[in-house]
């Protein structure tokens, strides 16, 4: 017995108690709240079908205008090394738009990791690709820094494509981690820069399908951190 309630009573007692009105909105909060609109779920398999297919057509665009490479250079390394290319770019693209099944935010730890194996691995694979199946720059009568200019500019320009079109999709999605899905982002772009870089250029000097192509990669990627990553927050 307390306070003439039965010890057993007391539980009922509180939960018979009238609530006390909540408190009125305040004016920011209300104005806030009348604000709000509807928003659409993503669909991330949708996103990476649509974000995929523009940036391969706009590839195709850019390698046709650039022209394709005719060296004779032998067939199985052409499409070997153009596979490898073409995975980097699908599997980044597929770690920064798609998340885990169940979870609401995108693989943004693995596509930042992605994105720094794959800078390295493309450049190591040109310096070890030195001399393979095509003429160097001193046979094409090239200059070194001239030609890899070149060739930088016009993969980062391939990869602008994939890297706006994926921010526009991620765009508010990931309050945390941003920087590393649009290092992934630019990865991707940058591999389908190289792509399109090893369809167009012949030369097969070392220091430039390491420098010139595969640091691409790593141009972009890092372009895209640094540039992108707030649009994704």
């Amino acid at each position: 017995m307390k306070d003439g309630i039965p010890a057993d009573g007391i539980d009922q007692t509180l939960i018979d108690l009238p609530l006390p009105p909540p408190p009125p909105l305040g004016d920011e909060l209300a104005a806030e709240l009348a604000r709000l609109r509807p928003v659409r779920a993503r669909r991330p398999l949708r996103d990476l079908a649509r974000v995929g297919a523009v940036s391969l057509v706009y590839g195709a665009a850019v390698l046709g205008l650039a022209t394709m490479r005719h060296d004779g250079a032998p067939v199985g390394l052409l499409v070997g090394y153009a596979a490898i290319w073409f995975s980097g770019f699908a599997s980044l693209l597929w770690l920064a738009l798609v998340p885990r099944r169940g979870a609401v935010m995108p693989r943004w730890r693995a596509a930042g990791i992605g994105a720094l194996a794959a800078s390295v691995l493309f450049v190591v694979a040109g310096f070890a690709l030195d001399g393979q199946g095509g003429p160097g720059s001193a046979e094409l009568g090239l200059q070194r820094l001239p030609g890899g200019h070149m060739c930088m500019g016009l993969g980062v320009a391939t990869a602008l494509v994939p890297v706006v079109l994926g921010a526009l999709v991620l765009r508010g999605a990931l309050p945390v981690g941003s920087r590393w899905a649009a290092a992934g982002l630019g990865a991707a772009g940058g591999s389908l820069g190289g792509l399109v870089l090893h369809l167009h250029c012949p030369i097969v000097d070392g220091w430039h399908l390491g420098i010139a192509h595969g640091g691409v990669v790593a141009v972009s990627a890092a372009l895209a951190a640094a540039l992108a990553s707030r649009r994704l927050q």
